[in-house]
């Protein structure tokens, strides 16, 4: 029954669709073997898209409707599937690799054994897939973008609501910050982490209720939340989110070293044009001091200091994440409007509708 119940999984997740959605490669079989027992796969395989309750899918199962909640129960608090409550009543979804299930592993930013396993496998999991689908080319759409440091935006630039990350915050009823899935993961396998914090990925509303409730991630204040990201600007860290104008339901802060969503537009032939803000930096040669420090600081390494000691960007690289502005000892850059740069998708749902077209 295992092996079956785990070949029909591999069909499912690949429906689901996202990053590492699915490969028939033994890296797959090994990690989802660990992740789901076969019970847990059995249900997941059955899951329809959207909420659902454990009863109806009890029906749906023709199953003891004890025996599917707990079943169901089991994989929320584990991060198999998402679990929220609407009117009293308990609902469940179903999620995909990612983002979703890979992340929810390392939330709760535990060292065990067993968690450092599963740092290993998806790894190893992710390494083989990308190794199996042959060379990166370049994207039509990228389904993460920047979003860039507001106050380092120079006054004369539009500002859009969704250029702002202090407008996400402003926006949220409820806020929880949880264990960064890629330094967590990078940490449990020994990668050195640069001094980057991990305890600064937040989510918001029933996603981060989930979170807080399951996954051992903690509720803060928008004061706290406002704490997190200067945390994460003075770090050098890039404000990430899904790349869409409304609805946003995660605000990661990536670096450049083990972050899936920067490591995926690094490969990408340019990288600034597939994953970046909207923006990009201004010098200003009088108050440059040719230190250097926003070379350093460069996630995708795209500045090089030019003939008149004041740097120079190539913006095929650029992510327009102000990281650079943010760490300038003289304040000699900020952040200008990008020219012709497109608005994101407006929702989730003409966010589905880009990726589509995107193939």
């Amino acid at each position: 029954m295992s092996n079956k119940v785990y070949k029909q999984l591999l069909e499912v997740m690949k429906k689901r669709g996202g990053p590492y959605a699915g490969a028939d490669i033994p890296e797959f079989y090994a990690m989802v073997e660990v992740l789901f027992t076969p019970e847990q796969a059995e249900v997941n395989n059955a899951m329809p898209e959207g909420p659902f309750t454990a009863p109806g899918l009890a029906k749906e199962m023709t199953r003891d409707e004890g025996e599917i909640t707990g079943i169901l129960e089991s994989m929320a608090n584990n991060g198999l599937c998402l679990a929220m409550k609407m009117e009293q009543t308990q609902f469940y979804m179903a999620a995909p690799f990612m983002p979703g299930i890979l992340e929810f592993q390392f939330m709760r930013g535990t060292t065990s054994q067993r968690d450092k396993q599963i740092a290993k496998l998806i790894y190893d999991y992710k390494g083989a897939f990308e190794a199996s689908g042959g060379p990166i080319s370049e994207s039509k759409f990228f389904p993460a973008r920047v979003i860039t440091v507001d106050s380092a935006i120079e006054s004369e630039s539009t500002i859009h609501t969704y250029d702002q990350v202090q407008s996400i915050i402003d926006n949220s009823d409820l806020i929880g910050v949880a264990t960064c899935y890629c330094r967590h993961g990078a940490d449990l396998r020994g990668e050195d982490l640069h001094g980057m914090p991990k305890d600064v990925c937040m989510l918001f509303g029933p996603i981060g209720q989930y979170a807080v409730e399951r996954l051992g991630a903690k509720m803060i204040s928008k004061e706290e939340a406002r704490g997190v990201l200067n945390r994460a600007e003075e770090a050098g860290l890039i404000h990430m989110s899904e790349n869409m104008e409304e609805g946003m339901k995660f605000l990661c802060n990536c670096d450049r070293w083990h972050c899936v969503a920067v490591q995926m537009a690094l490969k990408q032939p340019k990288p600034g044009l597939a994953f970046n803000s909207g923006f990009e930096p201004r010098f200003d040669a009088d108050l440059c001091t040719a230190c250097e420090t926003c070379l350093e600081r460069c996630p995708p390494e795209a500045l090089v200091m030019g003939s008149n000691d004041v740097p120079e960007v190539d913006l095929d690289r650029c992510f327009g994440c102000a990281v650079c502005a943010t760490g300038c000892p003289s304040e000699a850059i900020s952040m200008v409007n990008k020219p012709g740069y497109p608005a994101p998708p407006k929702d989730e749902n003409a966010f589905k509708e880009a990726m589509k077209a995107a193939g």
